[in-house]
């Protein structure tokens, strides 16, 4: 028998016939089977099998798939687009599956944007990959065995979290193995940049798939001794005396065209507690320095920091405003592009605290163009938070929201990575292992969407590392958490 068993979604006819020659032509196929929505007749495609499945991404398809799985490896195609197979890359595919016993193989691929073929690299699975849109590229290997034996732990049936459910409980006993060679090309149907694409999953359209991969994730977590329950250490806001109430922290780098708009922002506020602004100003040199003297020079409340060090990222910036001794008893974030709603955001911040008693408190804003119009997907509130399960659910997500406030000797205590990207993610993270995150539902900010955004348009290289980056943060917390429970301290 052939080794192998090849499983594809139903697309155009020419479509179709093309991917099919690609597999057929490797040699090694025993069987293809053809997966079409449930209730359509078969004699709609001639002399070739199908079979039925409630939807590409559910329980059902993994399932019916493993049921007729009988060689010993199977390929998933997950795309409805045109295939192009690499030079001997099924029998490569094969090759390292048997050298190296992992239960699902993925590889590199080119893309093919506006008609050009773009290497798309991947990056290697960890076990805090847990976020559901992790990029595999589209044509994935299993070993039928550890398929067969997946799938029978499967409890629950999803539309569409199934294969994202079927991918946690495979990680769970076997290995996930990505092969760094460009093995097949694809059609890019999503042409969108970065910045545009990284709001997806709080876009109100997807939260009944977000809803799906919650109850998932939360399951694999339950399973591997990672999952938290909803009890808190307690905060005590009168433990320590502070000068100052509030602080709001700005790390900035050359945003001249920005800065001043933001400090007016703060300045702005009114409140019945005394408040500060420190903006920790990483050596520019485009004339924001300049900006920020002026604003220092006139208000005692605009404290402007230098660092001595010339290596450090935003999150050591944070670090040097929340280690500054002028820092209130809680801090407060506004990135540098970006603007408060209105002069009332930090008495909200500050009633908050004291309301819900949480050592990390996260707002809701409103994203904008640099006009300060609406754009899509607009107001972003992670209304998906929940009170119970919202910091395990925060390992499966790529944010926590803004704007992001702590309880000064608690984030002290965790202090930021030296990093540039995902440094808030890392110290929410860490918070909400033993905290209470609190949450404000109302807008608070406005975050301004322009091409100076350091995420705005991303290349692969780079949008690979900041990717890999949040994976091993999440890896070390998950590791933190089954620490934690395993010794019996949650």
């Amino acid at each position: 028998m052939k080794p192998l068993t090849i499983f594809l979604p139903l697309s155009a006819p020419e479509i179709l016939a093309k991917n099919l020659d690609e597999f057929n032509s490797s040699g090694l196929v025993n069987r293809i089977y053809v997966l079409v929505p449930e209730g359509m007749s078969s004699q709609t495609i001639q002399d070739i099998e199908t079979l039925p499945v409630e939807g590409l991404l559910s329980s059902d398809a993994v399932k019916r798939i493993a049921s007729c799985a009988e060689t010993p490896y199977i390929i998933f195609y997950l795309k409805e687009q045109s295939l192009s197979i690499g030079a001997h890359s099924v029998h490569r595919l094969i090759q390292v599956a048997e050298n190296t016993k992992a239960a699902m193989l993925y590889s590199d691929y080119f893309a093919v944007k506006e008609g050009l073929a773009q290497p798309t690299p991947v990056i290697n699975y960890q076990p805090g990959s847990l976020r559901d849109d992790f990029n595999f590229g589209s044509m994935l290997l299993f070993n039928t065995t550890a398929l067969k034996e997946t799938v029978s732990r499967i409890k629950t049936d999803y539309h569409h979290a199934g294969l994202y459910d079927f991918r946690l409980k495979l990680s769970q006993k076997h290995e996930i193995f990505h092969i760094s060679e460009f093995l097949y090309t694809e059609i890019e149907t999503d042409t969108r940049k970065s910045g545009e694409k990284q709001f997806d999953y709080v876009n109100p359209r997807n939260r009944d798939v977000q809803g799906e991969m919650e109850k998932a994730c939360t399951q694999f977590l339950k399973e591997t001794g990672a999952w938290l329950e909803p009890r808190f250490r307690e905060i005590s806001f009168g433990d320590e005396h502070f000068q100052t109430e509030i602080s709001v922290i700005i790390p900035v780098r050359n945003r001249v065209k920005t800065i001043p708009d933001a400090i007016r922002s703060v300045l702005s506020q009114k409140s019945t507690f005394s408040f500060n602004l420190i903006i920790v100003d990483n050596h520019s040199t485009d004339g924001t320095s300049d900006v920020i003297r002026t604003f220092s020079s006139k208000d005692s409340r605009v404290v402007h920091v230098v660092p001595s060090r010339t290596d450090l990222g935003i999150g050591g910036c944070w670090n040097e405003a929340v280690l500054h001794p002028g820092c209130g008893r809680f801090c407060v974030q506004l990135d540098s592009d970006d603007l408060y709603i209105d002069d009332h955001v930090l008495s909200k911040i500050h009633a908050a605290f004291n309301e819900q008693k949480c050592a990390m408190l996260i707002g809701t804003y409103r994203m904008v163009n640099f006009n300060l119009e609406e754009v899509p997907p607009g107001i972003i509130d992670h209304r998906e938070w929940t009170p119970d399960n919202g910091r395990n659910n925060a390992l499966r997500i790529n944010g926590l929201g803004a704007p992001r406030a702590f309880y000064t000797p608690v984030i002290r205590n965790i202090l930021f990575p030296n990093v540039s990207y995902g440094e808030d993610y890392a110290v929410g993270l860490a918070n909400s292992r033993y905290y209470r995150i609190g949450r404000i539902f109302d807008p608070l900010y406005l975050c301004r969407r322009w091409e100076g955004n350091s995420d705005a348009a991303l290349d692969i290289q780079k949008l690979n590392d900041y990717n890999f980056y949040k994976d091993s943060i999440r890896t070390i917390e998950y590791k933190a958490r089954r620490h934690l429970i395993k010794q019996g301290l949650q």
